[in-house]
This record gives C-alpha cells, sequence and structure tokens, in this order.
C-alpha cells in the first residue's frame, strides 16, 4: 500500500520505438544516468524495487521493460541477447548520448554483457547480478506459463493485465527457452568486456550456480566479484543490504 507501481507508473513513463517493438521504460532521480534491466521470464520492472528506490536518491534511473515484459511489445524478431542490447541502446539515446552505468539481473545481466561488448563508448560500468558463464546444452530451460501461475498467480495476472498481447506470452516464452538452450556466454564474449565489471551473486544462486559465476569472472578482463553468503538467485530481494554494500562502492569509485 503506497508504493511506487513501478512498471506502470504512468508519471514516470512512455514508450520508446526499438526496431518492431514499443519498449517500455520509466525514469527517476536525477544525475549520473543508470540503467536497470530486470531478470528474464519471471521478471518485471517492479521486483528492482528497492533498488530503484535506493539508487534514484542519487542517480537518474532508467528502468526498461524488456521484450514481452510488462507493458513492452513483443514483436517479430528472433529472440537474442544483440536484440536486446539493442532495444537497451535505443532506450539509452532517446534519453542521453553519453556513456551510462547499467545494472542487469539474471537476464537483464546477459543483456548487459553483450551491450558493453558491441557498444564500449557507451557502457562506463557494468554490475552483473546470477549472470554466470552459460554453455549450450549444459543445462536444460523449460519456460511454461501454467507452471508461472502456479508459482505465484496474484503476480502474473498483474503482469498480464499490462501486457499489449498477453495471449502471445506462451509463444515468446517459447522462443526465449529455445534460445536459452542454444546459446553459450564465455570468453568470446566476455574478454571483449572493456568497462569495469562488478559481478555479483547469491552463494545459493541456483539459476547461475556459483562456478559458473566464477568462471564469467575471470572471463572479464577489469573484474570485481561480490557473492552473497547464503542468498539464492534473486539476491537483491532476498539480502538487499549486503547487496547495496558492494554495489554502492563500486558505482561511486
Amino acid at each position: 500500500m503506497g508504493a511506487v507501481p513501478y512498471g506502470n507508473n504512468s508519471s514516470a513513463g512512455h514508450y520508446v520505438k526499438a526496431d518492431d517493438a514499443r519498449i517500455y521504460c520509466e525514469i527517476y532521480g536525477k544525475g549520473e544516468v543508470l540503467v536497470l534491466l530486470h531478470g528474464g521470464v519471471y521478471g518485471s520492472t517492479y521486483e528492482m524495487y528497492q533498488l530503484i528506490d535506493s539508487l534514484s536518491k542519487y542517480y537518474r534511473v532508467i528502468t526498461i521493460s524488456t521484450r514481452g515484459h510488462g507493458k513492452s511489445e513483443i514483436g517479430d524478431s528472433p529472440y537474442t541477447f544483440e536484440q536486446k542490447a539493442n532495444d537497451v541502446l535505443t532506450v539509452i539515446n532517446d534519453v542521453t548520448k553519453d556513456s551510462v552505468m547499467v545494472i542487469g539481473f539474471s537476464d537483464g545481466g546477459y543483456a548487459g554483457y553483450k551491450l558493453a561488448s558491441m557498444y564500449p563508448a557507451r557502457v562506463k560500468k557494468l554490475v552483473a547480478i546470477g549472470a554466470g558463464e552459460l554453455e549450450a546444452g549444459k543445462r536444460k530451460f523449460t519456460f511454461d506459463l501454467p507452471y508461472a501461475m502456479s508459482l505465484d498467480s496474484p503476480y502474473f495476472k498483474q503482469q498480464l493485465s499490462l501486457m499489449p498481447e498477453p495471449q502471445r506470452l506462451q509463444a515468446f516464452w517459447t522462443k526465449m527457452e529455445a534460445f536459452y538452450n542454444s546459446v553459450t556466454v564465455g570468453k568470446e564474449l566476455l574478454s571483449t568486456i572493456k568497462c569495469p565489471v562488478l559481478v555479483m551473486a547469491g552463494e545459493l544462486d541456483m539459476n547461475s550456480p556459483l562456478p559458473t559465476i566464477l568462471a564469467a569472472y575471470d572471463h572479464i578482463p577489469r573484474h570485481q566479484l561480490s557473492i552473497i553468503p547464503g542468498a539464492p538467485h534473486p539476491v537483491f530481494l532476498v539480502n538487499f543490504p549486503a547487496v547495496w554494500a558492494s554495489l554502492a562502492p563500486f558505482l561511486r569509485q
């Protein structure tokens, strides 16, 4: 009650046309620009509420609802990290032509890796949370809407109510599932990132287990590492004070 409706706040939000889809974003605060990218499939801008609350006191925070999430359209393009990076860059260009800092969680962390690799002049710092090395075929990804509804029906009903085309969600998830089951994120991509990167994860991350986090960290040239003891994948929801204690000094350096 009384919380800012992040991801559905008409006073802070607008759309940006990115290729074949309208991407919804919201802006909070003033100062140096910082971009927040939520997780995929189950993710939404609202999951980042503690980060937005805290970061908007010091930065101009752009929160982006990525394709097929919240109020953003799905479009018809193939699902790739390159597409996500280009969507993000289009939104950034709508706000500023300067370089920005980026914080991405899970799928948003992988989009951050790709953005920093493709457009090194536009990303001055990156925080990647719960985004470890991926090897095609090593893990089986399955994204199923009935299962998601069984986990948290009120949340997904709320998210579906925001979507321009909710009837396409399962088809979009199926496309994303196929991509994740075939993609590799390793040295070839991560070694090309030039900006400082804080690789962060919960010690008990079930989506990006600790060995994959350490592998990603090792491939990135200008790296820092933060492992939050006893925390799972959504580490900032479980132990926000510890996340903030690592993240804030890195951004200020």
